[in-house]
């Protein structure tokens, strides 16, 4: 009696193993050099450095709130209030400084250094609402945050009522819309946040508590780690990064207004998506998210290099972050295989 013959499944290689358990780093990245190349070749005025320095400072105030939302997403929980926690912010800020007497605003003017800190103060508070309806109450982070997006802009509305204002303390001025050497300040204080952010995470003891919470939040509670205090912490982190990106932006703007800073939440959440942070948490970092940003920022400056139409350029955007979603959840499916191999 014959014996059946079974032939073995090829063995997978430990640099192919190693290349799909990459694949969440390496896809942007090779994204970022493919439009590198493709923009340089198709755009002569592309690839120079002045243009270089206006990528960097079209992503500034985007990379300061990604820094926030990157310790959220991290978390495996969202922040949808970002953009309206900057710009609610922002009008606090101009709303407490002296403005123009065209400015028909009744408003409460203080000296810069009380308006700056009680600006802050002001997106610390919406910061730890947040927090308190997440981790005390058990509202999940998208339904609270939704409320909170309203709730900002409700107090942007009530502060400005349709006004505009322009002042915004000297300090705020320089950093917003000032340069030194050349290089524009809100480039430096978006780098400076991008390196705390980075180096909070990597070496600290609660970048590694953000983590495993985000890794395995049962396994983090075993641990002994305070997970409702990491998740309330990094939705207060979360906060304040928009606040300092509002107040900047304005400076950069020129102006405080509402409903100023309304793309900014699909372009945080877009980079730090992009460059490879997980959506389900404990996988990424501020390396992936400066990634991402590259990303955005060289896709949207060279669209506008090479004329492109700019309804086609949202679609375009639009599919971008879609096929991040993909290699993100296809990333995860090969994480989860590999949990169940070993």
């Amino acid at each position: 009696m014959s014996t059946p013959v079974t032939t073995a499944a090829p063995a997978s290689t430990p640099l192919r193993d190693r290349l799909r358990g990459q694949l969440r780093n390496l896809a942007p990245f090779a994204t970022l050099i493919l439009l590198v190349g493709l923009f340089s070749a198709l755009a002569p005025s592309f690839a120079t450095w002045g243009n270089l320095a206006n990528i960097l400072q079209q992503v500034s105030i985007t990379a300061i709130i990604a820094v926030g939302l990157t310790y959220v997403i991290l978390c495996a929980e969202i922040d949808l209030s970002v953009a309206s926690v900057a710009n609610a912010t922002g009008i606090l800020l101009a709303f407490l400084t002296v403005q123009d007497a065209s400015v028909n605003i009744a408003n409460l003017p203080l000296p810069g250094l009380l308006a700056i800190p009680l600006a802050l103060l002001g997106c610390l508070a919406l910061g730890a609402v947040t927090a308190f309806g997440v981790t005390r109450i058990g509202i999940p982070s998208f339904i609270m945050t939704l409320a909170m997006l309203q709730i900002g802009n409700g107090i942007g509305a009530l502060l400005v009522r349709g006004q505009i204002a322009y002042t915004v303390p000297d300090l705020v001025l320089t950093l917003g819309s000032g340069s030194i050497g050349g290089v524009p300040w809100i480039v430096i204080v978006a780098g400076l946040v991008l390196l705390l952010g980075h180096l909070v995470l990597t070496y600290t003891r609660f970048g590694r508590y953000v983590y495993m919470v985000g890794g395995n939040r049962e396994a983090a509670e075993h641990a002994g780690v305070g997970v409702r205090a990491v998740i309330g912490a990094v939705m207060v982190i979360s906060a304040l990064c928009s606040g300092l990106a509002g107040m900047l932006g304005v400076a950069y703007f020129g102006s405080a207004q509402q409903n100023q800073f309304d793309n900014y939440l699909l372009d945080a959440i877009s980079a730090v998506v992009v460059g490879g942070t997980s959506l389900f948490g404990g996988m990424g970092g501020i390396g992936n998210t400066i990634i991402g940003l590259l990303v955005l920022g060289v896709l949207n400056n060279g669209l506008d290099h090479i004329r492109m139409d700019s309804f086609l350029k949202i679609l375009i955007r639009g599919l971008v972050l879609l096929l991040a979603l993909v290699i993100n959840v296809y990333a995860q499916r090969l994480r989860s295989q590999a949990r169940v191999a070993g």
